[in-house]
């Protein structure tokens, strides 16, 4: 009996000595750093949890993730030019698709640096519109997309001369032409404008339209924002990198406190150094058989996406809508974990129920290197949403909330006299 006591004691220590070293095989597993080609087999939600955070981004998209909501209440105001506003019933109705969780007149007395309710007599009800500092952003950012529509042309003909067909699909345009800087009428103010360098064609899909780019662009006429900055580079007098090692290579700015082991330094280093074609580089026949060709396709589609975020108003896109390019920029890899193979190119974030990619050598402590008159406007559209109800007089804060308040008790009221006044 004793022996099979010491036995089981034996087998006990041996399953416990096995289980330490697995358990210490796992954490050191965890630890290492994302490869740049090949990771773990891991699910795509875990690859996504398992990112670094920057908190520079998460911190602005914390504030972006309310301003998209604002955009939307701002563009169903200005909607009908002869009366720019628009009821408080209405919007409570969409409250569910607008992401407005506490309901339209909670979100909308959280920004009275933006909306101003009141009550309409002769409508009986509560309408909402813009204010005076809002309305100015609104006209400044109209002004300075129309002052660069010459631009807009560009970065357009550009997009289609990232695509072996030179077409993209109409509605693939229409989910980022707020990204682009498109005015609200581009189908006439820059597509239908320009028919020597534009034309919408059938797909074969019903009521689906192509943009098609009409005439020869030859593949040396554009350069791509990566190649500026190779030139720049090159030419400091403190570069001590050879031209030759910087002819491939990409930006890197990493996270704060991103920990990089020399694997996984070594591994950038080499993709640095691999040749690839460029955005604007007509390729041949996909090669998929080896593992520089898998890699050199791979470099090509981060260049792709590279040069498409550049091409963008604030260097950055929803994951959801860039992937409506994917196929016909002849990209055959899953684009989100692209964006998450290379932390020192791209900065994915995940506020706001949404999926959004910076290129993050274009910023710095939050804002654009180098603004554009258009990112200067929705700026400041921004900085009123972070204001909420900051910067009002407490007085008038407390009366403007009661104001609104009984306005729309007011009109809650008128209705249902209205409505009990109809059984009698």
């Amino acid at each position: 009996m004793s022996n099979r006591v010491f036995m089981k004691k034996g087998f006990l220590t041996l399953m416990g000595t096995h289980l330490v070293n697995f358990l210490t095989k796992q954490n050191q597993q965890k630890s290492l750093c994302v490869s740049i080609s090949i990771r773990s087999k891991t699910t795509s939600i875990q690859y996504v949890e398992s990112r670094h955070r920057d908190p520079t981004f998460e911190k602005f998209m914390e504030k972006y993730k309310n301003l998209l909501k604002v955009i939307a209440i701002q563009d169903l105001i200005l909607a009908n030019p002869k009366n720019q506003s628009v009821s408080v019933d209405f919007l409570s109705n969409l409250s569910q698709k607008l992401h407005l969780n506490r309901g339209a007149t909670a979100f909308l007395r959280k920004f009275p640096h933006i909306f101003h309710i009141y009550y309409e007599p002769s409508k009986l009800q509560p309408f909402c519109r813009l204010t005076d500092a809002a309305f100015d952003v609104s006209r400044i950012e109209a002004e300075a997309i129309n002052a660069s529509l010459p631009l807009v042309v560009e970065r357009l003909v550009r997009i289609l001369s990232m695509s072996a067909s030179r077409t993209v699909p109409l509605r693939a345009i229409f989910k980022v032409w707020r990204e682009l800087g498109l005015p609200d009428d581009f189908e006439d103010s820059v597509i239908a404008g320009n028919p020597s360098v534009f034309q919408l064609c059938d797909a074969d899909e019903v009521n689906t339209h192509l943009l098609k780019l009409v005439g020869d662009v030859p593949s040396n006429c554009f350069r791509a924002s990566v190649e500026e900055w190779r030139v720049v580079e090159c030419c400091k007098e403190e570069c001590s990198v050879n031209s030759m090692k910087m002819r491939y290579s990409f930006k890197h700015v990493y996270p704060p406190g991103m920990k990089l082991s020399k694997n996984f330094r070594a591994k950038v280093k080499e993709w640095q150094s691999l040749p690839y074609m460029g955005p604007y580089e007509m390729v041949g026949e996909k090669k998929k058989s080896s593992k520089a060709g898998m890699m050199a396709m791979e470099k090509r589609a981060v260049s792709i996406v590279h040069e498409f975020l550049s091409l963008t108003v604030e260097k950055m896109v929803e994951v959801e809508k860039i992937s409506q390019f994917r196929k016909w920029f002849g990209i055959d890899l899953n684009i989100r974990d692209l964006f998450l193979d290379h932390p020192g190119i791209f900065y994915l974030s995940t506020k706001g129920k949404r999926h959004t990619v910076f290129l993050r050598e274009a910023y710095e402590r939050g804002c654009l290197r180098q603004p554009n008159p258009v990112y200067d406007a929705r700026r400041r559209l921004l900085d009123l949403v972070a204001l909420e109800r900051r910067g009002l007089p407490a007085v008038n804060s407390k009366l403007q909330n009661k104001s609104s308040s009984n306005e729309v008790e007011q009109g809650d009221n008128m209705q249902s006299g209205d409505s009990l006044s109809s059984f009698d």
